[in-house]
């Protein structure tokens, strides 16, 4: 009988002539995939930082780069990438690390898509023959401009060793800026990220994490259970995310940080540069989700996850609650979902799971867009929006939007751990 890893390579599995190329071992215990392209300045810092790791987890472990890119990719770029291409193959890191990469830049071999989501999901299918079938290895998430800490490797495989949870994510803070300008778009684009997480731990939900590339891990079985990586030019770690946490959990590893570049870039649609470029034109472009838009969403939450109310009840609570809440769950056919669920998941804790299985992270994010599009809420600036939302959470407010950033990557990064993490990469910035 074939494994579930066989079987979902011989479904889902990309299809392609691309092959592993560097060092020749397997029987790995963990994986790093790391998607380049035209990241000849930054890949090699990154690689610098995980050979700080410690030389047992070294060993143990796989760091595949995944050097990629379309054949519609500009001559500067083909060229970057093939310099990169002849530098992995000589660099001195072969010797420290169990480095190897595919070569999807060269002449013939050139992505049919491009963006990090087909690049992290052709690393991640080709490296799973590559791993030890004896036991459920990791498969850990990196980006070409993140730096990550010594203890790294170390935190990951504990975590997984303990949680029962099939996916999680690490801690996270920008690397430094090359500008005060850019310092102070990147601040403000890591406080909308955070503010939002934090919304809604307040609301209860359970997709409450930070969907960030290069944080993201899981084991083999819940990546094959998930059915891959999501081959989306943006956002990919978003969806990969909600897959995992439907089907195996999501949970936060604390104790490690890392660290992603803070840059422009106009390769994607949406993300952490196109955002940059739209904060330095436009310092207040980037409004914020009001705490009474939570609130909401978690009342809803609460409502549907701690009362026996039938469909057509819960339709009724949500109407009286508040008209576009009620409009938008009439759209998603809340009675006739509500009601099937109950129906195929006889116990609270079964219809609670299904419950969140439906009800997702991307519901609650078009039900959040919808009620800040105009009435009953609308967005705000982030010196509107913060104040309340630390303050909900009995966090200190803040006089800047720099100290309230602070006191949100102690809360979120698990106290002192950051503080120290941020002070031993202080030469990386």
């Amino acid at each position: 009988m074939k494994s579930a890893r066989q079987r979902y390579l011989d479904r889902k599995g990309v299809v392609g002539p691309w092959e592993i190329a560097g060092t020749a071992g397997d029987q790995y215990s963990a994986a790093v995939v790391i998607p380049a392209c035209d990241e000849e300045k930054w890949l090699f810092r990154t690689l610098a930082s995980l050979a700080e790791n410690s030389s047992e987890q070294l060993q143990r472990t796989l760091i595949l780069v995944v050097l990629n890119q379309t054949a519609q990719a500009s001559a500067a770029v083909t060229a970057s990438n093939r310099r990169t291409l002849q530098k992995l193959k000589n660099d001195p890191l072969n010797s420290m690390l169990q480095l190897a990469w595919i070569d999807a830049v060269s002449a013939g071999l050139e992505m049919p898509v491009g963006g990090a989501g087909a690049a992290r999901r052709l690393g991640l299918d080709r490296v799973l023959d590559r791993l030890d079938q004896t036991i459920d290895p990791i498969l850990i998430c990196l980006d070409a401009d993140t730096l990550v800490e010594p203890n790294y490797l170390q935190v990951l495989q504990r975590h997984f060793a303990n949680s029962p949870a099939g996916g999680a994510v690490v801690s996270f803070a920008h690397q430094q800026a090359e500008s005060p300008q850019l310092q102070a778009a990147i601040d403000r684009y890591e406080l909308f990220l955070r503010s939002y997480v934090l919304g809604l731990q307040l609301a209860g939900s359970p997709y409450a994490f930070h969907c960030v590339g290069s944080t993201m891990s899981c084991r083999l079985s819940a990546y094959v259970g998930a059915g891959g990586m999501s081959q989306r030019p943006a956002g990919e770690d978003f969806y990969f995310l909600q897959n995992l946490a439907r089907t195996v959990g999501v949970e936060s590893i604390y104790g490690t940080c890392v660290y992603p570049a803070a840059r422009i870039s106009d390769r994607v649609p949406f993300g952490t540069g196109p955002a940059l470029s739209r904060l330095l034109a436009d310092p207040g472009c980037q409004l914020f989700y009001p705490l009474g838009a939570f609130l909401l969403l978690g009342q809803f939450l609460h409502r549907a996850t701690h009362e026996p109310l039938r469909g057509q009840e819960l339709q009724a609570e949500a109407d009286l609650l508040q008209p576009v809440l009620g409009q938008f769950l009439r759209e998603q056919k809340l009675a006739m979902v509500i009601d099937r669920l109950q129906k195929n998941h006889p116990t609270q804790s079964q219809f609670v799971r299904a419950f969140h299985g439906w009800f997702d992270g991307l519901k609650s994010l078009r039900l959040l867009r919808r009620l800040c599009a105009g009435r009953p809420f609308a967005m705000q600036t982030a010196e509107e929006s913060l104040p309340k939302l630390l303050q909900q959470r009995s966090l200190p407010e803040g006089k800047s939007l720099v100290r309230m950033l602070k006191i949100l990557r102690i809360s979120q990064n698990n106290g002192s751990l950051v503080e120290k993490a941020l002070s031993r990469t202080a030469a990386f910035r």
